[in-house]
C-alpha cells in the first residue's frame, strides 16, 4: 500500500454520517464506555475501499452507504503498552499501533447512509460482534468519547471531514444492539 508507515498495521476506518450530519459511533463490548467508529484491518492484496465497505458491514450490518470523501494520507496512532501487548499476540506480528486510511466511510473515509437506522444490526453474523450498543452523535461528541489514544487521530477526521458536516449535528439517544 502507498506511503504505508513502516510498523503500522494496515487499517481502514468509517466516519458514517445520517441525514442529519450526526456521526455514527458504538460502545465497545470489551471496554465498556469507550465510543468509537467501525474501523477493521486491511486484509492482503484488499484496497482500503472495499475494506471499509466490508468492515462496515460486518461491525454494523450497513451495506447501503457511499463513500463521499477520503482522508488523503494515512494516519497513525500508537497503542498504549497494554493494548499493544494484547494486540500483538492476537494479530502476530510486531505492531506500534495502526495506519489508518479514513473515509467519510474511513481509510479514513466519510460515507453516508442511503437510508437512516434501517440496517444497523451489531450482530450481524460475519464476524464476532465487537459493540454492546450504538448512536448517532456530533462531531464534538465524537472526539469527546474517544478512547484517549484514538482522540488525537479522532480530531483529525473531524477536521478533514467538516465541509461535509453541515449544519448542526446533535446526538441522538442511544440504541442496543439487534441480538
Amino acid at each position: 500500500m502507498e506511503d504505508l508507515p513502516q510498523g503500522y498495521r494496515p487499517n481502514v476506518g468509517v466516519c458514517l454520517i445520517n441525514s442529519h450530519n450526526q456521526i455514527f459511533v458504538a460502545s465497545r463490548l470489551n471496554v465498556p464506555g469507550a465510543w468509537q467508529m467501525p474501523q477493521g484491518g486491511i486484509e492482503d492484496g484488499e484496497e482500503p475501499k472495499l475494506a471499509a465497505i466490508r468492515e462496515l458491514r460486518e461491525e454494523t450490518g450497513i451495506a447501503s452507504a457511499e463513500i463521499i470523501a477520503e482522508v488523503p494520507k494515512w494516519l497513525t496512532y500508537d497503542f498504549p503498552p497494554p493494548v499493544k501487548t494484547k494486540v500483538n499476540r492476537l494479530w502476530g506480528g510486531e505492531w506500534h499501533g495502526q495506519a489508518q486510511k479514513w473515509c467519510v466511510l474511513v481509510c479514513w473515509f466519510l460515507m453516508q447512509l442511503r437510508d437512516d437506522e434501517i440496517e444497523v444490526n451489531l450482530a450481524t453474523g460475519e464476524a464476532d460482534p465487537e459493540f454492546a450498543e450504538w448512536k448517532w452523535a456530533s462531531p464534538e461528541e465524537v472526539v469527546e468519547e474517544a478512547i484517549d489514544y484514538k482522540r488525537p487521530t479522532y480530531e483529525e477526521v473531524m477536521r478533514t471531514f467538516k465541509p461535509y458536516f453541515q449544519g448542526s449535528a446533535i446526538s441522538a439517544k442511544c440504541k442496543s444492539a439487534k441480538w
